[in-house]
């Protein structure tokens, strides 16, 4: 690839607006999932460069398959804020860059510092299928 050819591509992709996320607050998850809806949660950091691999892919995916954001309500959780908050211990989050889908009162799927597209791919897919049950 020549450099004119990354540059364009490189403006083109910051030019691209990111998809809505609700930021967590306490309480959100529960009101959510009592509404009967499908929580995709990402435990994840500023700093942290899985957590911005990860959420390349799921800006990717969400850009390819509207549906994800039609059906699915994401929630991003501020690993920094909320690492020692009720929501992450009785979830057994180990770490930031960990991913959760929850419907009801079950845990339907989760990625710990996985990366690849098709793995979460996956993981989105399951909350989908929750989703549109």
């Amino acid at each position: 690839m020549n450099r004119r050819t990354f540059l364009a591509t490189a403006a083109a992709f910051a030019a691209t607006p990111a998809l809505a996320v609700t930021q967590y607050t306490p309480g959100l998850v529960a009101q959510r999932l009592a509404a009967g809806e499908t929580v995709f949660l990402d435990f994840t950091a500023p700093w942290c460069t899985t957590c911005r691999a990860q959420g390349r892919v799921l800006e990717q995916l969400k850009q390819e398959n509207p549906a994800y954001e039609q059906a699915i309500t994401f929630i991003e959780v501020d690993w920094d804020t909320y690492r020692t908050a009720d929501i992450t211990t009785s979830l057994n989050i180990p770490r930031r860059s960990t991913l959760v889908v929850l419907k009801g009162n079950q845990e339907l799927g989760r990625i710990v510092a996985g990366t690849g597209r098709t793995q979460i791919e996956a993981l989105m897919n399951t909350a989908l299928a929750a989703a549109t049950a």
